[in-house]
């Protein structure tokens, strides 16, 4: 059984999801890990998919006229992030859209050793907002990462927030 990675990105429409998600239970194919969202009018789908079919196989099984797809065979690689001893944190960014805001502020994660596990952006009229979710270690000097994150801001003419993740309760 073999793991593949799957994208697919369509001009939005209701149904584009079960349709992709149908074709592949109907081959037998299993979706392990996903990520689902629209941008721009497009919905775009990242698919980890476990099965039989090779990548070739699962990219006949999806084509389609209005669907861009890709796949491509990756190696089983889990990594399960609830398992951290890192620090979890929410940063979110406010301000007007420009080139530079997510490579000027990834840059200053990454210098200390910040991950991010999960980012959105939207343009709303001229208001660019961006949400992620952060992973640090935990000897980072939060503090101090917060003074660096603020004058990326302040040089993006943005309001940039830096947060705890509340634990989740089940």
């Amino acid at each position: 059984m073999g793991l593949s990675a799957v994208t697919v990105l369509g001009v939005d429409r209701p149904g584009v999801i079960a349709a992709v998600t149908g074709s592949l239970a109907d081959c037998g194919a299993n979706i392990q890990d996903s990520t689902m969202t629209l941008l721009g009018g497009h919905v775009a789908m990242m698919l980890l998919v476990s099965g039989d079919l090779s990548p070739d196989e699962l990219m006949k099984r999806l084509c389609a006229p209005d669907l861009v797809v890709t796949a491509s065979a990756v190696q089983v690689h889990r990594h399960f992030r609830g398992h951290s001893d890192g620090l979890g944190y929410v940063l979110t960014v406010h301000g007007p859209d420009r080139p530079g805001i997510i490579s000027g502020i990834s840059a200053v994660l990454a210098a200390d050793g910040g991950n991010i596990a999960g980012m959105s952006t939207r343009l709303t009229g001229r208001l660019y907002v961006l949400i992620a979710d952060v992973e640090l270690p935990e000897n980072v000097d939060v503090a101090a990462l917060m003074r660096r994150l603020a004058a990326v801001g302040t040089g993006l003419d943005s309001e940039i927030t830096f947060r705890p993740v509340e634990p989740d309760v089940l």
